[in-house]
């Protein structure tokens, strides 16, 4: 490749506003109570629940006492719930917020959140019919999924706080 041909190959880049401009656009919450986001209110009950709800399955594996399995239960169905809540609140700053939504890593803390609640679902419905008979091995292998999903939305949604400052309010010390 010439000289001539490789600078035009480096005129020719994209470039990415977002990450020439952290702060590009407002990316303030739209949903909050007194400047408290409500997604990030939210989010640590489903992700305390799911974490329950696995250890709760591992406890009724080790000990077969019935009631882990019926607190396996409750923590799933609960964690479900919240999730739904969590991501409605999510969803809506998602559409409302041009800064968000500008940000291909909003989308993808989207997908994995909407991945994440399809799994929490799933695990909720396969124990309402028979909570004790759902533990093993399937409520335990949709709890693994369900607990490393939620790492992976985790990690997703604090890269958007910490790199793009998304909810952080701009005003204030």
């Amino acid at each position: 490749m010439t000289d001539t041909a490789r600078q035009e190959v480096a005129e020719t880049r994209l470039v990415d506003p977002v990450e020439q401009r952290p702060s590009f656009d407002r990316t303030e919450s739209k949903i909050a109570v007194a400047g408290h986001p409500i997604h990030a209110m939210l989010v640590a009950f489903p992700i305390a629940l799911t974490t329950c709800t696995l250890g709760a399955d591992l406890l009724y594996w080790w000990t077969g006492d019935i009631f882990w399995a019926r607190a396996a239960l409750w923590a799933s169905g609960a964690g479900f719930l919240f999730g739904v809540l969590a991501g409605i609140a999510g969803t809506v700053e998602l559409l409302m917020v041009p800064g968000i939504r500008a940000r291909s890593a909003s989308w993808t803390h989207f997908i994995i959140a909407v991945m994440l609640l399809s799994i929490l679902g799933a695990n909720w419905g396969y124990r309402l019919t028979g909570f004790e008979q759902a533990v093993l091995p399937y409520g335990l292998l949709l709890s693994l999924f369900a607990v490393g999903f939620t790492g992976f939305t985790g990690w997703h949604g604090g890269k958007l706080v910490f790199e793009y400052q998304i909810g952080v309010s701009s005003t204030g010390s």
